[in-house]
């Protein structure tokens, strides 16, 4: 789809996309304005002028200015009070920015670059536009550019700002929460004045997460508008609702107290904040978000990700070639097809205190290295994968000892630790070659073809004498470049994001991972809410869940094994208990579920995801994925006498003149299924809590 100018309007273009319309423009004056006239549903080509007209104006006041809530990057500078996209600091102390437009630049017929510049201090601002025509996801960044002889200090960088129109409404959607409780879904009204989600930890944090859907609607009717935020550091999105009416949306990385220097013929881009409008409420916005990132975000979108087994929660530290290849017999026994050593296997790492950054295999446990326990591993049918940790170091560690400045640190202050760790900072040239030397060397020596990368440990002290602040991006652009020139070594390796859990999951980590490592808690029922907070923006394949023993090594929690399956095999399947602990019939059984998983594969990881039904992990609930023909639906039920389960179940997306046969050869017509419902018969049981199904029909007659 393009983005083309608007016939008859000056400097005024469109962005098209299959089902929507972005129209933007400059208004000249003594302040120029990039503005946005129009965020919605696709217009025809004549009709795309008509929303470029002035908008009527409130009643005249000397206390505000109505313009910038429409702006693409609102400046501080000018009659300007909202909140600010770009803060510049020039020499002086002036702070006032001022921007003429200067070209608009076509680069191909679906992206456009508004190039604006102070003419006094010689900043210039590139503004992108970028359209599919394949989704409706509008791509937008800033590129800035010192063109003066003297430095500019930037306080605030933001990928771009975009208004909300009037007739959205004030109710949003949004995830915040914590360590074992990441992805919470919180849903209301926005208050007057500025929300803002954030983090300050150097990643995206398990605090919140870098989007929000806006528009009164329900999951499954009303118009939604959408920000997301494609970076894995620290981030600001800030919602801005006037009480006058306005409504507008601000992203970018980095967060307050920050100021990066723009040296004489410097510059910096900003990584992309995306918007989407969609019109079948959160969840055609969800199908929509999914897509995006099968066909623009995620390395190898078509693949199915494989069982995976961790062997954390069953060893510790407690790592031998021996124990693990017990482990990964009775892992293959149960259809597991790739096999993952978790920490514990290098350098002197018996515990957490030590050996952190010396990443060899650890010479008493592995006198000949990992060689013969990753052929085992091949022998059994499966992959080999392994768990590492680059960007932290263990004081008690010969990295430590012989590139102690190689941390984030400020001269003459403390090197606090968490977690007995410090953290490599992946902005220096030498810390990023020493990491890609050593993943590399073990990805080729032993064949690798995954890598659990872990990040354990939010930023502190995070001083760097060579970049100041600019730690704060270059760190994490850091890391990207290392994933990226090892995937590209290495084309068969696939890697996991991991932070503590869901503390790095977001769509600038997702173009060079496979999954996320959902949370480090994998109590079934808690899985539910955080594992559907995950799936408001991002696809079943990239999340990663476990089925580990109970009770629940967390929560202390006890809940069947068929449940624990059926809560992991929403996402993409893996297995992190005990098994040297399991009873000959959890075996038995687990085998039976990672077969049923196997079958359905395709559809949970490729398919279109409905939420059916219920509060996850409270109330009866239900989720139902489909590929083509087939259709899967888990459908859950906690309590038996707490919350009663609703009768039948709707079923969504379906074809109302096709048929539809279960397991049992029942047929029944897709309007019925969607408008009676079916009977899910584990939900009229009674007397136990737990309930689960996996329920799968196959259309089998009707329209294609």
């Amino acid at each position: 789809m393009p983005v083309i100018p608007v016939p008859g309007r000056d400097h005024t273009w469109a962005a098209l996309t299959p089902a929507t319309a972005y129209v933007f423009g400059v208004e000249s004056g003594d302040d120029t304005r990039v503005v946005q006239h129009y965020w919605g549903p696709r217009l025809p080509g004549a009709a795309l002028g008509e929303v470029a007209d002035a908008v009527p104006a409130w009643i005249a006041t000397g206390f505000l200015d109505p313009a910038d809530a429409a702006e693409l990057l609102p400046v501080d500078g000018g009659r300007r009070w909202g909140v600010p996209s770009l803060q510049a600091v020039y020499p002086g102390g002036v702070r006032s920015v001022e921007l003429a437009f200067d070209r608009a630049v076509q680069h191909g017929p679906d992206e456009l670059e508004l190039v604006l510049r102070d003419q006094v201090y010689g900043l210039c601002v590139g503004l992108r536009v970028r359209v599919h025509d394949d989704t409706d996801v509008i791509e937008r960044w800033t590129e800035v550019a010192n063109d003066s002889g003297e430095p500019v200090h930037l306080q605030r960088l933001d990928s771009g700002a975009w208004a909300v129109p009037e007739q959205a409404g004030f109710g949003y959607a949004g995830v915040a929460g914590g360590w074992a409780r990441e992805t919470q879904l919180h849903r209301g009204e926005l208050p007057p004045g500025e929300t803002t989600f954030t983090s300050r930890t150097g990643t995206t944090s398990h605090k919140a997460n870098p989007w929000i859907m806006i528009g009164d609607a329900s999951e499954t009717g009303g118009e939604v508008w959408s920000v997301a935020l494609a970076w894995s550091g620290s981030w600001r999105l800030t919602a801005q609702r006037r009480p006058e009416g306005d409504l507008a949306v601000t992203a970018g990385f980095g967060h307050e107290g920050l100021t990066w220097p723009l040296a004489p013929g410097g510059s910096l881009r900003t990584p992309s904040v995306l918007g989407l409008h969609t019109t079948g409420g959160y969840g055609a916005a969800s199908r929509a978000w999914h897509a995006y990132a099968r066909g623009h975000v995620l390395p190898t979108p078509a693949e199915e990700r494989p069982v995976l087994y961790n062997s954390w929660e069953a060893t510790g530290f407690d790592v031998s070639e021996d124990g693990q290849l017990a482990l990964a017999r009775r892992a293959a026994e149960l259809g597991v097809e790739l096999f993952v050593v978790d920490d514990g296997w290098f350098g002197t790492r018996t515990d957490d205190t030590r050996g952190l950054g010396d990443w060899w295999p650890n010479p008493d446990r592995f006198p000949q290295g990992l060689g013969k326990l990753f052929d085992g591993v091949r022998e059994l049918g499966m992959q080999a994968g392994l768990w590492v940790e680059p960007e932290m170091v263990n004081p008690d560690s010969d990295l430590y000892r012989e590139h102690p400045g190689w941390t984030l640190h400020y001269p003459g202050r403390r090197r606090d630790t968490m977690r007995h760790q410090l953290v490599l900072n992946f902005a220096r040239d030498d810390v990023r070659a020493w990491a890609l030397g050593w993943l590399d060397g073990l990805v080729a020596e032993y064949g690798l073809a995954y890598l659990k990368w872990d990040m354990n440990r939010s930023f502190s002290q995070a001083g760097w004498a060579e970049g100041g602040d600019l730690l704060w991006i270059e760190h994490t652009r850091g890391v990207y470049a290392v994933m990226d020139e090892l995937r590209a070594r290495h084309p068969g390796l696939r890697i996991e994001s991991c932070s503590g859990g869901g503390g790095r999951a977001d769509f600038g980590i997702l173009r060079r991972t496979d999954q996320v490592w959902t949370s480090d808690n994998t109590d079934a029922r808690h899985r539910q809410t955080i594992q559907e907070g995950f799936s408001y923006l991002y696809p079943a394949s990239a999340m990663s869940c476990w089925v580990t023993d109970s009770p629940n090594p967390i929560t202390g929690r006890e809940v069947p094994l068929r449940y624990r399956f059926h809560v992991a095999m929403a996402g993409t399947l893996g297995i992190g208990g005990d098994l040297a602990r399991w009873s000959e019939a959890e075996l038995a059984e687990a085998r039976e579920l990672v077969a049923a998983y196997k079958a359905v594969r395709p559809v949970v990881q490729h398919g279109e995801l409905h939420r059916l039904t219920g509060s996850p992990g409270t109330s009866a609930s239900a989720v139902q994925y489909t590929l083509g023909e087939r259709v899967v639906v888990f459908a859950y039920n906690p309590y038996t006498l707490d919350e009663r389960p609703p009768r039948r179940l709707r079923l969504a997306g379906l074809d109302p003149e096709a048929l539809y046969e279960d397991e049992a050869g029942v047929r029944r017509h897709g309007a019925a299924l969607m408008h009676h419902g079916l009977v899910v018969p584990s939900w009229s049981l009674s007397g136990t809590d737990y309930r689960s199904e996996m329920l799968v029909l196959r259309r089998v007659e009707g329209r294609s």
